[in-house]
């Protein structure tokens, strides 16, 4: 193909400067995309793709209006597309065009979505460590953090949940990491420029955005400093233009919060569900916020609860002031009803993309700060509350004196666009007044000017209008034109009139064009130093935002307790968890659910659950993890009573969730998350586990049961609830001090059984799991075949396998109500350890060898793994 010229030649010659996969280039009224770009975003958005010609070929072209490029771009950004955005610009020859900025999804400001956008940054230290950054650009906010290892690099982007990632060069090494991160979140990651990520250039972007002193304040690691850095250039390179609204950095560190590993969040359903959905989350049912900021800051506690013991206390005694005034609270909800997101606003002020009715907003808020800080003033229960203390946080004063500024300022209905006019008020600009005195008493002569022409003249049918073609005209109906002065000029002849024009109506079109243009220009001008004032003020503004949003949170959590009936618990940093007629958060919601009690401590710290399929156990710890979240997010929680020691972790291992599609069987799933568990809990954790070792076989799954138990009982000491269908782990109560047992109850009456959903102390006496499968529907035969099959395994008879052309019973290994391990049962009824396995015998032997307190998990688990092996072959 001929090399293009002209407009596509432009276009492919800029392409080549960028690595984004799109580009949009200005042509006049119209981005345009040419080429491969025209036909992807053709198929993409649904637009009409044509042809261009040049230099005898034919490209594919594509477009969409200048003021309509904002929402393709999101949905192409949101497709996964990076696409790089070509502005046109005056010249002497003609015009030109240049890249301007390169749109991504972590640099996307355009955004309707309330939850953050963070853009993150992963970086290697040498030491195996990571460190890593989290920018919000829409928002301005910017946090660094440390990793000790890949899980927690993992957890930590789970809990932020980034757009896009940013990998520095030695993450990129590490295929294992790449291959978890791509598997565990919906991110983009983009391969950033390798020294953007240097030591040296870092700390020096880092220091210049926030201050030479800003490092040693952080106190995080070199690596973290090298990701924020990166970060910062990142944006700077993108032509986001939101580098001012990033005012302050601060370190996330993981003693100041709760450690919640990815696999927790998941199972808990903090933000979404096992399905995807957000409905049935927990921050979907308790979000009951009024603005965005307030939303966001909801999920950001869930997601990141807190183990300051004052920081919770100050929340609690929030939530509790506005729980019980019922009236103020609604008052305040109203007033934040009215507030927009500043945050976001102060980001879009720094882009210059914030346009007159996004500073309407800003004064609207700003506003709002002072009426919120009288509604609670007014209410004594909540005048000597932190509350106060929050709404004081923010410079009122100068948030005030922001707010007059731009009402002074702006007009009340302005324009969408910016360079109209329409923008200001009168009075703000005496060189602006004096134009539009002018420019409206040249609108006057020409609003009148028919009526003086009639009289003058004494012709009727006359209007005066304007359009693209004639300017300014004068038009009379055919029947009046004859009798017009000798001073009209007749421009042009219509069906029923004549257009004429005049030497002053000319001359009043000229000066009002002029006006128009200078009014135009004049304002522009104007308005963009108004709006660097407000950018000026990013700062002010997300401090007012912040204000702002914590009193929605907490208004939320408020609202929630009073209309749930739900209690302040007592927090504290003893080893004890009473919780005294619990409810689980989420279920209550929908079902009339029956509460239950927890009682752990130092004497009572392993609680084995046991109970038949469906009864509720899983709910029941869960209820039991969410109450502790909830308490350490400063929120009331669903019970009669409770008294909860704060610990620094929740850890859970439930569920299976198949990972076949990556080559990890459900067992290695199973096994990796009790080996992170067993890594990273500690004393002070809160450890779910629901059915451990179900994923292999009887004798390996109850080996590695009871291991886990002994490990968590013994060495780590975490208060701990293991739901478990391997009764033999029952026994444990009797010879480990801290262990005891609970059971949800069922009630047997003449077969029919009736789940209790009540959990009681001691042990279940069975599973009840043939009842469970008559309820699913089994086909009866099925059902009544498994209970006599039941019935032998427990008697210890052989069994005979019906329909196999044999009438030999099979030998049963496997004493069900002894929970022993045995040899083949003779079918005469004979000794059933006469022909005992030498191979179970030896693997037997190998496990009475072992010191499971000695043995280190990892190792542990790579023996069952290999007795598995064994039996099987």
């Amino acid at each position: 193909m001929t090399e293009a010229t002209g407009i596509v030649g432009e276009f492919l010659s800029l392409k080549e400067e960028t690595d984004a996969e799109l580009l949009a280039m200005q042509c006049g009224d119209f981005y345009e995309f040419f080429d491969e770009d025209a036909e992807i975003v053709g198929d993409e958005l649904d637009l009409k793709v044509s042809q261009k010609s040049s230099h005898g070929s034919s490209y594919p072209m594509a477009g969409v209006p200048v003021d309509d490029l904002t929402p393709y771009l999101k949905a192409l950004v949101e497709r996964g597309y990076r696409v790089a955005v070509a502005d046109q610009y005056e010249t002497e020859s003609g015009h030109a065009r240049e890249i301007v900025r390169v749109v991504t999804p972590g640099t996307l400001l355009e955004t309707s979505d309330a939850d953050a956008q963070y853009l993150a940054a992963v970086v290697e230290g040498s030491s195996g460590t990571y460190g890593l950054a989290f920018a919000d650009v829409t928002t301005g906010r910017f946090l660094v953090a440390g990793a000790t290892d890949a899980d927690e690099v993992l957890t930590e982007l789970y809990r932020f949940g980034p757009v896009e990632i940013l990998p520095g060069p030695e993450a990129r090494n590490d295929d294992d990491l790449l291959s978890r991160v791509r598997e565990r979140t919906d991110a983009t990651l983009t391969l950033h420029d390798a020294e953007a990520f240097a030591p040296k250039r870092a700390t020096h972007v880092v220091r210049e955005q926030f201050g030479r002193e800003t490092i040693d304040r952080l106190a995080v690691s070199d690596p973290a400093i090298a990701a924020a850095g990166a970060v910062l250039a990142y944006v700077e390179e993108t032509g986001a233009g939101v580098l001012a609204s990033m005012t302050r950095i601060q370190a996330h560190h993981g003693d100041d919060h709760v450690t919640l590993d990815a696999t927790t969040q998941r199972n808990l359903e903090l933000s979404e569900t096992m399905h995807g959905g957000s409905e049935g989350s927990l921050f979907a049912t308790i979000d009951h916020t009024v603005t965005s900021a307030g939303g966001r800051l909801l999920k950001e506690w869930l997601c990141r609860p807190r183990r300051s013991l004052s920081t919770l206390e100050r929340r609690q005694e929030s939530v509790a002031a506005l729980s019980t005034a019922a009236l103020a609270r609604d008052e305040i909800r109203e007033t934040l009803g009215e507030a927009y997101d500043l945050e976001r606003l102060a980001s879009k002020a720094t882009h210059g993309s914030a346009d007159a009715r996004d500073l309407l907003a800003v004064r609207d808020t700003l506003a709002v700060l002072p009426a919120l800080a009288d509604a609670i003033e007014a209410e004594p229960a909540l005048s000597d509350s932190p509350l106060t203390e929050i709404v004081d946080r923010p410079d009122r004063e100068a948030a005030a004196d922001l707010h007059d500024a731009l009402a002074d300022a702006l007009a009340e209905d302005p324009p969408s666009t910016v360079t109209q006019g329409g923008l200001l008020e009168r009075g703000y600009d005496d060189e602006l007044d004096e134009v539009i005195d002018r420019h409206e008493e040249v609108r006057e002569w020409l609003d009148t000017l028919a009526d003086r022409e009639k009289r003058q003249h004494g012709l009727s049918h006359v209007t005066v209008d304007r359009n693209k073609t004639d300017g300014y005209y004068i038009q009379v109906g055919k029947s009046a034109a004859d009798g017009v002065p000798d001073h009209y000029e007749q421009i042009k002849t219509l069906k029923n009139s004549k257009r004429f024009t005049t030497e002053e109506l000319e001359e009043k079109e000229r000066e009002i064009l002029r006006l128009e243009e200078r009014r135009g220009d004049l304002e522009y001008e104007l308005f963009c130093e108004l709006r660097e004032a407000v950018a000026g003020r990013a700062e002010l503004l997300q401090d007012v935002g912040r204000a702002l949003a914590t009193v929605d949170a907490l208004a939320s959590l408020a609202t929630h307790t009073a209309e749930n009936r739900w209690v302040r618990p007592d927090l504290h940093r003893g080893e004890d968890l009473e919780i005294d007629q619990g409810r689980h958060p989420v279920v209550e919601q929908t079902t009339e659910f029956v509460p239950n009690d927890v009682r752990m401590d130092d004497d009572r710290g392993f609680l084995v659950v046991t109970g038949p399929n469906m009864s509720g156990k899983s709910t029941y710890m869960r209820q039991v993890a969410l109450i502790v979240l909830l308490a350490q997010v400063g929120s009331f929680v669903p019970a009669r009573d409770a008294s909860i020691g704060l610990v620094d972790g929740i850890f859970t291992r439930v569920g299976a969730l198949d990972e076949l599609a990556q080559g990890r069987s459900t067992f290695m799933v199973e096994m990796s998350e009790l080996s992170n568990i067993l890594h990273t809990a500690t004393e002070e954790s809160l450890v779910i586990l629901d059915e451990v070792g179900r994923g292999t076989a009887t004798y390996d799954g109850i080996s590695i049961a009871w291991a886990a138990t002994e490990y968590l009982h013994n060495e780590i000491r975490a208060k701990t609830l293991f739901a478990t269908h391997y009764h033999e782990l029952t026994g444990l109560a009797e010879h480990l001090p801290r262990v005891a047992n609970v059971h949800v109850a069922a009630d047997e009456r003449d077969g029919d059984v009736t789940f209790l959903r009540t959990v009681r102390d001691g042990p279940t006496d069975r599973s009840y799991g043939i009842h469970v499968a008559d309820l699913a529907g089994v086909p009866e035969p099925v059902v009544d075949r498994a209970r006599d099959v039941l019935e032998r395994l427990r008697e210890e008879k052989a069994i005979e396998a019906k329909g196999g052309g044999s009438s030999d019973p099979v030998q049963t290994v496997f004493d069900v109500s002894s929970g022993q391990f045995r040899g083949p049962a003779n079918a005469d009824g004979g000794d059933p350890t006469s022909d005992r396995d030498p191979e179970l015998e030896e693997i037997v032997e190998d496990l009475e060898s072992i010191d499971v307190n000695a043995t280190p998990p990892v190792e542990l688990m790579a023996k069952v793994q290999e007795w598995q092996r064994r039996l099987k072959e």
